[in-house]
């Protein structure tokens, strides 16, 4: 199964159909290394002890610098080039240590066996896994046979000995270093992918956050303003029920109104939580600034009298700067029903200037013995809200008869696309 961040299989998918055969067939080899290298490693050196002895029955002698060397010296050399190879990956220095005297014997007798060229396997795995300075040390290794073996059997030229034998320990040494920087580059591309899954994982994490953060202000500008607005219209209510039952009558279907409305706007809010099998969301829009006189007539319902002036037009705004300047002044009416205390009145003055900017000046005339503490959840949503458009939001008492609160919001003109 194909595995997200694996680059050889993303190059093999464009590959030609031969190349992503032999492809394919590799990452089986490997993928069989992989969960069985024990397994992998005896067939190796069974091949190659096979191979060996195979030599020694009388093939080495077509080659030898000395043909009259005991058969079982011979064998005993072949074993010792190939039965060493079974610890290759995980000791491969110490393999070639270990091949090192009967490459000795070898050179010494002129038995010359090809099966001393197993050496290189060595070679490739101390290329493949160790340090660089480890693939010199097995340079000069390589070296103490063939000198040996050229000073005792000075067949043609020192050339014709050592150079063949130098090219052979280059090429090998070339093909595991050219592995060994394969293999730390796709290691690098695999982690590289881990690390941009992670942050595409922290990425959605924080963009939930922030999601339910602003799902949480709304519900509490919907629910605290219109729950506000239920308890006065309850209170008025039961206080009109004895003088005046049609005005408890009205009272009650404002607040069926109210709880109606309410209901709405939390069931809008929440349908975006639900999953793609639940039923469309209610595509309502989000309040703005043309629904600031049907919020005003909410809270004068209420018994609260408001005085609401827009000045400019609105409509030249975004809608989310909109929604912004609507809560501000929910809230601010919301804290005027909660602390205003009796005979206390409204005022907003909303102003959309040509320029862009927009301001609000929410003051009353509450006499609650209210304190910046009291509005401590409110304002800091107005805050949160503010800091959003690069906007500034004052908010405190009024040092004037006859007292009160004041809320001034400012939010600077919309940046250009």
């Amino acid at each position: 199964m194909r595995q997200p961040g694996d680059p050889d299989r993303d190059w093999a998918a464009g590959a030609q159909p031969l190349t992503r055969r032999m492809h394919r067939l590799g990452e089986r080899l490997r993928g069989f290394d992989r969960r069985h290298p024990l397994g992998w490693d005896l067939h190796l050196t069974a091949f190659c002890v096979i191979a060996a002895l195979t030599d020694a029955s009388g093939g080495w002698r077509n080659i030898a610098f000395d043909d009259t060397v005991p058969v079982w010296l011979v064998v005993t050399m072949s074993l010792g080039f190939s039965v060493p190879l079974l610890r290759r990956r995980t000791q491969p220095l110490g393999v070639l240590l270990c091949m090192l005297p009967f490459a000795v014997v070898n050179a010494w007798t002129g038995a010359h066996l090809q099966a001393a060229f197993l050496q290189l396997i060595a070679v490739f795995h101390i290329a493949l896994r160790l340090p660089l300075r480890t693939l010199t040390w097995s340079f000069a290794l390589t070296l103490v046979p063939l000198a040996l073996g050229a000073t005792r059997y000075p067949v043609g030229s020192w050339d014709q000995q050592f150079v063949p034998n130098l090219y052979g320990f280059a090429l090998v040494a070339l093909l595991g270093l050219a592995v060994r920087s394969r293999k730390d580059y796709t290691a690098s591309l695999v982690e590289r992918a881990r690390q941009l899954e992670i942050e595409r994982d922290q990425q959605a994490q924080l963009a939930a956050a922030a999601e339910r953060t602003r799902i949480a202000r709304e519900m509490h500008d919907i629910i605290g303003h219109n729950l506000s607005v239920i308890t006065g219209l309850a209170d008025g209510g039961a206080y009109a029920a004895t003088a005046s039952p049609e005005r408890a009558a009205q009272a009650l279907a404002a607040i069926g109104t109210t709880s109606r409305q309410a209901l709405t706007e939390l069931r809008r809010l929440l349908d975006v939580l639900r999953d793609d099998t639940a039923p469309a969301a209610d595509l309502a829009p989000q309040p703005d600034l043309a629904g600031l006189e049907r919020l005003a007539d909410g809270v004068r319902a209420t018994g609260l009298p408001v005085t609401l002036t827009v000045n400019g037009d609105p409509r030249s705004l975004q809608a989310g700067r909109q929604l912004a300047v609507y809560r501000v002044v929910q809230e601010a009416l919301t804290n005027t029903l909660k602390h205003g205390g009796p005979g206390a009145t409204a005022t907003v003055v909303v102003t959309c200037a040509e320029d862009g900017t927009v301001s609000v000046e929410a003051t009353d005339t509450g006499r609650g013995g209210r304190t910046p503490a009291d509005s401590c959840g409110g304002l800091t949503g107005m805050r949160e809200r503010t800091a959003m458009y690069d906007g500034t939001l004052e908010a405190g008492p009024l040092h004037r008869p006859p007292g009160g609160w004041r809320v001034h919001l400012r939010l600077p003109k919309e940046p250009a696309s």
